[in-house]
């Protein structure tokens, strides 16, 4: 067993074993078994899932970094999401707001850019993770 513990700002999310955990890593989605190689590495938003007790739960999160050890994955995330925790409208809604700004931004606005970004890719992982099971 894997133990997991997933963190933002406001609190803990998860904290407890699980067989396996895949996250939405920079560089593209990988899979942590027990014993893995240790690293620490980005994630950019996306969709996590884990699997407890033969059941594969999923989670929206948005940018973060994981640090992997032999017997433990800890997420620090800016936000996760369960799917029923995710309003459609109100993301789409958020998105369109953000897109709207985002065209709007002046090219020498490059922190401004970053961030209206982040908002759009966290708010198209949470509105996939939502639409994934309809």
């Amino acid at each position: 067993m894997l133990l997991l513990e997933i963190v933002t700002p406001e609190k803990k999310i998860f904290s407890d074993s699980v067989s396996d955990v895949y996250l939405p890593g920079a560089e593209g989605e990988m899979g942590v078994l027990e014993l893995h190689a240790a690293l620490v590495t980005a994630l950019k938003p996306g969709e996590l899932r884990y699997e407890k007790d033969g059941k594969i739960h999923e989670l929206a999160i948005g940018s973060g970094f994981a640090e992997v050890t032999q017997e433990k994955v800890s997420v620090l995330t800016d936000s996760a999401f369960g799917e029923d925790d995710i309003d459609e409208a109100a993301e789409e809604e958020a998105m369109k707001r953000a897109e709207e700004k985002y065209a709007e931004v002046s090219e020498k606005d490059a922190e401004e850019a970053a961030h209206l970004q982040a908002m759009i890719a966290t708010n198209a992982a949470r509105l996939e993770l939502k639409r994934k099971h309809k």
